[in-house]
């Protein structure tokens, strides 16, 4: 596994699994009633013209999150 970073920075159709997730309060209950928890693997499917937003593939639905929402979530890179 690689080094952990932002979920901003993550390339379409990276495999990553989510290491942290630092957001607090209503936003932080929302990622993580989400799925986006510590330890979940996701792929980036696609993002935007603009870079936002980001959508993800986790199990087996799609979601998409804004960047300042990805910007609360770490994660590692699962492909060498």
């Amino acid at each position: 596994m690689g080094k952990a970073f932002c979920l901003r920075q993550a390339s379409v159709n990276q495999q990553l699994k989510i290491v942290t997730v630092s957001a607090q309060g209503e936003l932080g209950r929302r990622i993580r009633d989400m799925g986006l928890i510590p330890g979940t693997e996701v792929r980036v499917i696609g993002k935007a013209p603009l870079k936002d937003p980001v959508a993800l593939r986790l199990k087996d639905f799609t979601l998409t999150l804004r960047n300042s929402e990805a910007d609360h979530i770490t994660v590692e890179s699962l492909e060498d």
